[in-house]
């Protein structure tokens, strides 16, 4: 009785070697779903090593924040290595580059349609791997966000450590740099959200149970901890919220009000920001 390879042998070999997942049916197949047999059956250099490190931590890497020529799309990769000799290669970095460039001219939905992209006539993901057979360390690609809005712009920290793409809801007259320098405001003060109206339901009601248990400790009546638990949330939204935050470059304003300066209505849609780690 011949052996059709499950989608759930198929995933679990593809996290045990990074393989393509055509790659990884055959082999399975050809195998007989034995799963060591399997990856024996991946004969590339590249593969057989990701198998090697798939327990591997790749903390370490390259991340690039890219927006296209019209201002109004933009993408942020992060490139995982192992160590900070790896990232800071200039064929890393330039490798990062060029897939900032395939996500950005692709600009498909998620990570993984973005790792069955053409990159030079392989899957990016089948290139990836590769990588790992040149470099002699785990490679993956960590993380991939976009958006897209009347204005982008981005910033890359010192390094390449971390990256930040923004959107603005209108292009005026100093609005470019007005993104850019947001956009370092958040790789500095690493806001949770836009707004507060932004802010994960979760997250808000955790902060209200964290409030109430603060105020129980210090004797505050039963009956008025939850009112003086959400009087504390206006403290937690400005300190992690984008347009509540204080603008770090004058200190004297918020966010908010620093946008508002450039143009009445200039504002933010939206930020992605990734970092190594």
């Amino acid at each position: 009785m011949s052996y059709t390879a499950t989608a759930a042998d198929v995933k679990k070999l593809r996290e045990l070697t990074g393989a393509g997942m055509m790659d990884c049916k055959k082999a399975l197949n050809e195998a007989g779903g034995d799963m060591d047999k399997a990856i024996e059956n991946l004969r590339k250099k590249g593969q057989k090593l990701s198998a090697k490190r798939a327990d591997r931590d790749a903390k370490e890497g390259v991340v690039i924040a890219m927006v296209n020529d019209d201002k109004n799309k933009g993408v942020v990769v992060r490139l995982s290595c192992e160590t900070d000799f790896v990232a800071k290669n200039d064929d890393f970095v330039n490798l990062t580059k060029e897939i900032a460039e395939l996500a950005l001219n692709a600009f498909v939905n998620d990570k993984e349609t973005l790792l069955q992209q053409d990159f030079g006539g392989i899957p990016l993901g089948e290139k990836i791997t590769e990588q790992i057979g040149v470099i002699g360390e785990k490679v993956e690609l960590a993380d991939y966000q976009k958006l897209s809005a009347p204005l982008v712009a981005s910033y890359i920290h010192m390094g390449n450590k971390a990256g930040v793409i923004i959107g603005l809801n209108k292009d005026v007259d100093g609005a470019e740099d007005a993104g850019k320098n947001v956009a370092m405001q958040v790789a500095a003060m690493k806001p949770i959200a836009v707004d507060k109206d932004n802010v994960d339901a979760s997250i808000v009601e955790k902060e209200i149970e964290i409030g109430m248990e603060q105020a129980r400790r210090e004797g505050k009546p039963e009956a008025m901890l939850e009112k003086i638990a959400k009087g504390k949330l206006n403290k937690f939204f400005k300190e992690n919220t984008l347009l509540n935050q204080v603008y770090v470059k004058d200190g004297k304003q918020s966010v908010r009000d620093y946008l508002k300066s450039i143009d009445p209505d200039l504002t933010v849609n939206d930020f992605k920001h990734l970092k190594l780690g």
